[in-house]
């Protein structure tokens, strides 16, 4: 199905929550696991995928990175937008799968990496990052690291429905979408999703 905010983009998405977390914790014999977060479109994703469809000369012909990808829906816009190569990184093996069903599904080439790639740097022209600053010690890890790749050059655009540790005083607002949610995972029907770019 298409996400709300972005019609152009087909995902493999979960409709039930619970299901789809409890199957994901059978499959692996494990309990207790994180959510499934490669099985549905996020509020930041979303934004970021229609920043990038709307902006494609931000991405032409660019090496993409979309950091945190879950099933990819920023780093699929990227590449329908023109970009030249997009890597999606994801620290969980099924996020991996959902995004090669998802790149699949909508005739793109991604490259995938499994693996934290925060204090990396391959030289990515553009770096995607959709909600990723939820908890504290993660968002100060990451908001260094995408600080350093912004020193260094590359385009970093994040994706932000309000999470609590974003460095706001460091950022600049791009655009702004209003993004109907899941109540089941947002808490509310609708997230007001901005996308940043660091000053």
């Amino acid at each position: 199905m298409a996400p709300p905010l972005v019609p152009e983009v087909q995902l493999h998405l979960a409709v039930e929550t619970v299901e789809i977390w409890e199957r994901t914790e059978e499959a692996l014999g494990e309990m207790g696991l994180p959510p499934p977060f490669w099985a549905f479109a996020w509020a930041g994703g979303q934004a970021l995928a229609r920043y990038c469809l709307d902006q494609p000369d931000i991405l032409a012909g660019q090496r993409v990175l979309d950091f945190a990808a879950g099933g990819a829906v920023s780093g699929i816009a990227a590449k329908k937008a023109g970009a030249a190569s997009v890597e999606a990184c994801e620290l969980d093996a099924f996020a991996i799968a959902a995004i090669q069903a998802n790149a699949a599904a909508n005739h793109v080439t991604l490259e995938t990496r499994l693996g934290d790639l925060v204090g990396t740097d391959d030289g990515w022209d553009v770096v995607l990052a959709g909600d990723v600053f939820y908890e504290a010690e993660p968002a100060r890890l990451i908001g260094g690291w995408l600080e350093q790749l912004n020193a260094r050059g590359a385009t970093v655009l994040i994706g932000d429905p309000g999470r609590s540790f974003l460095p706001q005083d460091k950022l600049e607002k791009m655009a702004e979408y209003t993004v109907p949610v899941t109540r089941d995972l947002e808490d509310r029907e609708v997230r007001y999703a901005k996308v940043w770019r660091y000053k």
